[in-house]
């Protein structure tokens, strides 16, 4: 029975992800700042979910990360959806986006971090496998989702469901996908937008 962590599974993609595992018998060790929202996904299976408040800016965040990781008995999956710890073996997840494809306008810091997060995996990646390392990465690049991060006045287009994205994002992870760009219409976006040159990118109203 696999044993997965996912920080940040109190809302949005990290609680679809969750609810899907658990679907398929995993035991999960969820976290988040918001514990009551963890608390009424462990009734859904209480004998295989093991819960912890974890806010991932607080200088304790790792050793509540480890104490969740020892209480569930080690893990296979280590999910990072809000915002690392140290293993030889086992599966690295975590959300990016396609902001990390080219510098957006409307976007610069947010597109900054977003291709930070992208070179940062495929530099862990190279270093796990220069150093023996069986770890596997997963780098999970979804467009606009309808969660509370993108809600108020401003539509954002192309907007995708949380339990349409959790979906392929579980079928990435069993197929052990390196990178996934989620979903097809923004796969074919970003490998245009990847395309075009910078003299008309900086022209480029989005």
């Amino acid at each position: 029975m696999k044993r997965v962590v996912i920080i940040g599974a109190s809302s949005g993609i990290g609680q679809q992800v969750a609810k899907l595992l658990l679907d398929k018998g995993y035991c999960l060790g969820i976290a988040a700042r918001r514990q009551d929202r963890l608390l009424a996904l462990k009734q859904l299976a209480p004998d295989r979910v093991v819960t912890a408040a974890i806010d991932v800016t607080a200088s304790d965040a790792d050793l509540r990360l480890r104490s969740l990781i020892d209480e569930l008995g080690g893990m296979d999956l280590y999910f990072h959806v809000s915002g690392i710890g140290k293993q030889n073996k086992g599966h690295i997840a975590a959300i990016t986006s396609i902001a990390g494809t080219k510098g957006l306008g409307p976007a610069p810091s947010y597109s900054a971090t977003k291709a930070m997060q992208n070179v940062y995996l495929q530099a862990l990646e190279q270093q796990a496998n220069a150093r023996g390392l069986k770890i596997r990465f997963t780098d999970i690049r979804p467009g606009f989702v309808d969660t509370d991060l993108l809600s108020g006045d401003f539509h954002y287009p192309m907007m995708l469901k949380p339990d349409n994205v959790a979906r392929q994002i579980v079928k990435a992870i069993d197929n052990k996908r390196h990178v996934v760009v989620v979903d097809w219409k923004y796969a074919i976006l970003t490998a245009l937008w990847r395309r075009l040159p910078r003299a008309l990118w900086r022209h480029l109203k989005i």
